[in-house]
This record gives C-alpha cells, structure tokens and sequence, in this order.
C-alpha cells in the first residue's frame, strides 16, 4: 500500500463541516484502493484563537511544511477574531502557509457540471449550459498587493516579528491615510506564467473552438506592474509555439468571461485581479459552494473550498461539500502527477465523475443549487457512488 501523510486543518464555521465530507472521500479511497491516507487534524483559526490564544499549537507550520504530503483546509475566519494590530486571526494559517510555504500558484477550474442550476436576478436559471463553462485559472498567490499581508502572516506562522514596509510619501495628500504596496516580480510572474502553459498543454483546449490558449489578464495599459506581468508572460510564451496567445485587461475580461466563457481555456492574472476574478468565475459554476481551489508551490500544496467560514451557515448541515471534495479531488490529482503515481490521477478522475453523476441526477442538493438536502447527505451520497467505481476499478 503507498500511504500519503495529509495534514486537515478544519478551521472555523462550516469549514469544520466540510473538512468531514473531504475526509469521507479520503476514507473511501483508503477502504477500496491500495491508497492509504494517515490524516493529521490540526485545530485551527478564529474561534480556536479566541478559545486559546494561539492561531494553531507551536509547530503546526514546520509539521505542515516537513512532515505531510499536502494540506486540506477547511476555511478560517469566526467573527470578531482579529489579532491586536487588527489583522484576522486564523491568517497565520492561511496566508502564512501561501507566503512561507512559497505556494505561488492559486489554482481554480472553474467548471458548470450538468444539472447544476446558477442563481441570476434572484431566480435559478440556465444562461450557460453545460460545455460551455469549463477553464483553469490562475492566480499569482504571493505577491502584489497582498504581499504586505502575506509576510506579517508568514513571520507570525514562523515565529518572527511581523513585516512592515517601509513608509513612503505621497505627494498630494495630507491627513490620514492608508495604503497598500503592490510589488510584482518577474520571477514571480515567470513562474506562474509557465504553470499556466504547462497546464494548457494538459488540457482539451478551450470549449467553444477546442484552440490550446492562456490569456494574460491584466491592467498594462495603466499601472507599471501589470506592464512586467505581461512583457514576462510574453518572454514565457514564446517557448510555447504550438499554444495560443491571448490578452484582455481586467475591466473588459470580467465582461467577456460572462458573456462568452467557452472562449477561455488557461487564464492567469495577478494575486488581487485573480482573487477578484475567480469569485465571479464562481457563479458561472453554480457558485461559492462548487468553488474548489489548490495553493500550489514546487514542494508543497494545500487545498481549500472558497466559500469561507459562512458564520451564519455553521453547524445547520446545510452548505454545499462539492467545494471541499472537488479540492480533495485536485490534491490527489496533484499528489499522482508529483510522485508518477498514474493510479492516484485516475482516481481523481473517478471523484470527478462521482460530483458529476450526483449533479446530473438531481435529486440531492443543497440549498445554493435550490434543493435542501443537507451537507453530509450530499457528501455521503458522493462518496457512495465512488465507492461503487472503485469496486470496479
């Protein structure tokens, strides 16, 4: 049996609900395949600061960084946990991992299954069908303007004192004020840029004319750091001939993803137009409940729902687990392809059908894709239909 060592963080609100039905899958996978899983809980996040003072017990990052094969994340924030300078508490988990671990890459598919309904004006509709919707995007995860953030987190998860930037002056304004750097490197953007056309050459090509392209989302046009963003993805792109260039500022890109989807295969933007962009990428998918998500660096991984700690959601049974199973789906996925383990990626590929074959049914949903069956009925249901194709395999 090859056994993979994987660290749950559950985190806050329905995060802990979720993490149940991630785990569920791994079980499944355990009790029918020669794969096994030795799963590490760690508490975690606002509440359990408020309960005890500490984001996560002394260790929980360099365990997570030298002892584990990948991380799941349920979701972190519980309402008024905030650290004395005001920052959330919960973020030396979640963003002290993005910055420490040096997972650069956000990885979001966002992908319409059929039979899932999409919520527009109020009323569930179909404005895109099912083959229309189906790309990757990628986020920078590191840099931009987050990096501030991004570092105090990573130095608290290491035990360092915070990071702050050096202060500077703004000709024209007086008074109080605020701001936000927003650095981006070349070397942050080349690494990125090449997992997006590493990517692109994996897949089928976009959906409405099956072309192999990225698009390069962007604000060049105005703000320097854009400018490198794309001259970067230019110098990148040029060692992939046989995959197709494409460009869009960040404006007229969230108009075009809306009304024409299918033309999009491989997108990657920087951290903050990327953050933005995916969430409305999200509701072309049925929404924040299907949004599943991998923070990818060259050691390590881990992967999360979207949807956040939905505090007033917590402990009903209700939010959607599809989220945290398509990101335990993207972990073996990941896990197969970084250790040339072709059986996990299979796999993968079953869970991937299992959402699917729930979704075309029908029968059970939760309340975001108008049903009102209950969060571990769908998980358990997920998780009954790929333990039949298992036992197939």
């Amino acid at each position: 049996m090859s056994e993979h060592r994987i660290a749950i963080l559950p985190g806050d609100g329905t995060g802990r609900e979720v993490a149940v039905e991630a785990m569920r899958i791994l079980d499944t996978v355990s009790a029918h395949t020669n794969f096994g899983f030795d799963m590490n809980v760690i508490p975690c996040g606002g509440k359990h600061y408020l309960e005890t003072g500490e984001e996560w017990a002394e260790g929980s990052f360099e365990y997570c960084r030298e002892e584990v094969d990948a991380i799941f994340l349920g979701a972190i924030g519980h309402p008024g946990a905030h650290l004395p300078d005001g920052d959330l508490a919960g973020g030396s988990v979640i963003l002290g991992l993005r910055a420490g671990l040096e997972l650069y890459a956000n990885l979001r598919p966002i992908k319409l299954y059929e039979g899932v309904p999409h919520k527009v004006h109020g009323k569930f509709t179909q404005i895109w069908q099912p083959g229309m919707v189906d790309l990757t995007f990628l986020r920078e995860n590191t840099e931009g303007l987050y990096h501030s953030l991004l570092r105090r987190s990573a130095d608290r998860a290491l035990g360092r004192e915070p990071y702050e930037p050096i202060e500077m002056e703004f000709p024209g304004m007086s008074g109080e004020f605020a701001y936000d750097p927003r650095p981006i490197s070349a070397r942050g953007t080349e690494r990125i840029v090449n997992m997006a056309f590493e990517i692109a050459q994996t897949r089928n090509g976009a959906p409405g004319d099956g072309i192999k392209r990225v698009s390069c989302i962007d604000k060049s046009n105005v703000t320097r750091g854009c400018q490198l963003f794309r001259k970067t993805y230019d110098k990148v792109a040029s060692n992939y001939p046989s995959i197709e260039k494409d460009y869009g500022y960040i404006d007229a890109f969230m108009q075009w993803i809306t009304r024409s989807p299918e033309h999009y295969d491989v997108v990657v933007s920087s951290n903050m137009f990327g953050d933005i962009a995916t969430d409305l990428g999200a509701v072309l998918q049925g929404g924040m409940g299907m949004a599943a998500s991998g923070n990818i660096g060259d050691n390590n991984a881990f992967f999360e729902p979207v949807h956040g700690s939905s505090p007033k959601h917590a402990g009903k049974n209700k939010v959607n687990p599809i989220a945290s199973i398509n990101s335990i789906q993207l972990m073996l996925d990941w896990l197969g392809r970084k250790n040339n383990e072709t059986g996990l990626v299979e796999i993968a590929k079953l869970i991937d059908e299992s959402v699917a074959d729930h979704l075309r049914d029908g029968k059970m949903l939760t309340y975001d894709l108008g049903g009102d069956a209950g969060c571990t009925h769908v998980g358990e249901a997920i998780s009954q239909i790929l333990r039949t194709k298992l036992i197939e395999l």
